[in-house]
């Protein structure tokens, strides 16, 4: 009663607004599918509804849907979201599958893990709580926030659905494991929800790790064996979204039985006293991370100045081919191996590498190479790109013996491979998993200490040629006959000529310099006279 009659206040008051900023959705109609004002829709059109719409205008009935919830809590008070499909199961309209009512929300299981898997925390001072959401402050990693913020336009209540949830453990995302994983108390009244099921682990990650992880997938409200087919679906879609560019997470959760994980359990982060794998695939969630306006034209002066730009990322290859080719790091002519193969339609294995400019390598390949071999790539490929290195691989791309002693050395690796073809390896990173190579290149620059901002005097400085290691110096024989020779007897000049000139305006020519000084310290010599007659007396 109290909802309605808050629903009844409201409206009058929202009414304006919406007008203001009308309900759009999406139609089919005569076969073609096109977005329109919700005012326009009429009994007998088929709506496209998504995770996070309102259901609009009027209630509808469900002719097909996948793993479809809605939230009828405005209705029956049930606070949990319910199951909507096409199948009719009761006479009740509250109650029947079959049926979602107007103004209900729809929402799944996917949104669920990324509310409750997510570190990112609300600033809660009353100005920020103010503010439109995408306007909000976090606490948190720029990716979970962007997470929180999209959950909390398309579902709402995040806050309260958390608290509701309390987390009881938590494992962070770390670059060995490439997941996040916390575990936390479930509070439903949903009827598809097994009661005796008090704990819900959920977890986040690179997709690929996920996928590992997971023995069953969440397909149509139900859980479906793991197999060579749902594995190849998924890659194709990780596939088709890697090469948009963006960064994708893979998401998957497991109920944990009251029996083996009663309420009040132990759980323990250090020695994983509950299971890690075997969960249930939910789905992935991609967000854009575009490249700053500048980086492709920076990349382009530094090939112009001879530097050659090699990325190291911990992405997976198809996102950091991607990227690489929006920035520039891969030209847009350049093909790689995989390139030519799908030009060609033929494998990967039969393209002659040398007719590819670019190179995408897996960081788990490293290992299998030998220094020789790496040198190699880095000497025939001008454009190269190492993806999922992991934090300790990045050293050995930058000098030295290719001595791996563990599975923790990757960017490393390139650091020391550049640097023994006499190369002066520049290391830029943002993180402390780059102290590795930070600490193996020449030149370190992390990108919290840096600024865009460059003097006009230095606008061509990405112009230049870099100089030889082992040949140039800093000094050398050209810089002496210039600086000494020629600049330096220009300057001795210029500065005499001052001298005199400002010694003439005072009465003194060049030609009664020399004596001068003595006359002036002379005891016996009072009143001398300059060359306009003027006497310089000694004071007493």
């Amino acid at each position: 009663m109290f909802s309605y009659y808050q629903e009844s206040k409201s409206s009058p008051i929202m009414a304006p607004m919406t007008k203001m900023a009308p309900q759009q959705i999406f139609v089919i109609r005569n076969g073609e599918k096109n977005q329109i004002n919700i005012e326009d829709l009429v009994v007998g059109d088929i709506i496209e509804v998504k995770s996070g719409d309102s259901i609009p205008v009027a209630d509808i009935c469900i002719i097909e849907s996948s793993n479809f919830k809605v939230d009828n809590s405005s209705f029956t008070g049930e606070i949990e979201p319910q199951r909507r499909s096409a199948v009719f199961t009761d006479v009740n309209p509250l109650e029947t599958k079959n049926l979602a009512f107007r103004s209900t929300i729809a929402t799944e299981a996917l949104t669920r893990c990324a509310m409750l898997c997510n570190r990112t925390d609300l600033k809660q001072d009353s100005e920020n709580l103010a503010r439109p959401v995408l306007q909000r402050e976090y606490n948190g990693d720029s990716s979970e926030v962007a997470l929180l913020k999209y959950v909390e336009l398309s579902i709402g209540n995040v806050s309260e659905f958390r608290q509701t949830n309390r987390k009881v453990c938590e494992i962070p995302f770390n670059v060995t494991n490439k997941y996040q994983l916390s575990i936390h108390e479930i509070h439903t009244n949903n009827e598809s929800e097994d009661k005796s099921q008090s704990y819900l682990l959920v977890m986040k990650g690179a997709p690929d790790s996920i996928i590992n992880r997971c023995s069953t997938i969440y397909i149509d409200g139900t859980d479906v064996e793991m197999n060579d087919y749902w594995r190849n679906q998924f890659n194709s879609a990780y596939l088709e979204i890697g090469k948009l560019g963006e960064r994708v997470l893979g998401f998957c959760d497991l109920h944990l039985s009251s029996s083996e994980y009663p309420y009040g359990y132990s759980f323990n982060m250090n020695e994983c006293n509950f299971p890690v794998n075997n969960l249930r695939f939910l789905g992935l969630m991609s967000m854009t991370d575009p490249p700053k306006v500048a980086v492709p034209s920076t990349i382009m002066n530094c090939r112009s100045a001879g530097i050659k730009v090699v990325m190291v990322t911990g992405d997976h290859p198809i996102i950091a081919k991607s990227i690489a080719r929006a920035t520039n790091i891969i030209s847009e002519d350049s093909e790689t191996i995989e390139d030519i193969a799908e030009r060609l339609d033929t494998f990967p294995e039969l393209v002659n590498p040398r007719n590819a400019k670019a190179f995408v390598i897996h960081g788990n390949d490293l290992e299998g190479k030998s220094s020789a071999e790496i040198d190699a790539l880095l000497r025939d490929y001008t454009e190269i790109v190492f993806a999922r290195t992991s934090p300790q691989q990045k050293a050995i791309i930058v000098e030295g013996e290719y001595n791996i002693i563990n599975k923790e050395i990757s960017r490393s690796i390139l650091c020391l491979a550049c640097q023994r073809q006499g190369a002066i390896v520049t290391m830029i990173g943002g993180s402390i998993s780059d102290s590795l190579a930070f600490r193996q290149a020449d030149v370190r620059v992390f990108m919290g200490a840096i600024s865009l901002a460059y003097e006009k005097a230095e606008a061509d400085i990405m112009k230049r040629r870099p100089r030889d290691l082992q040949h140039d110096r800093l000094v050398n024989k050209r810089l002496l006959l210039i600086a000494y020779g020629l600049i330096g007897l220009l300057q001795v000049a210029a500065g005499f000529l001052a001298y005199f000139f400002a010694i003439t305006q005072n009465g003194f020519l060049p030609s009664h310099l020399f004596d001068l000084r003595k006359l002036l310290a002379s005891d016996d010599v009072n009143n001398l006279q300059n060359s306009y007659d003027q006497e310089w007396v000694r004071s007493s």
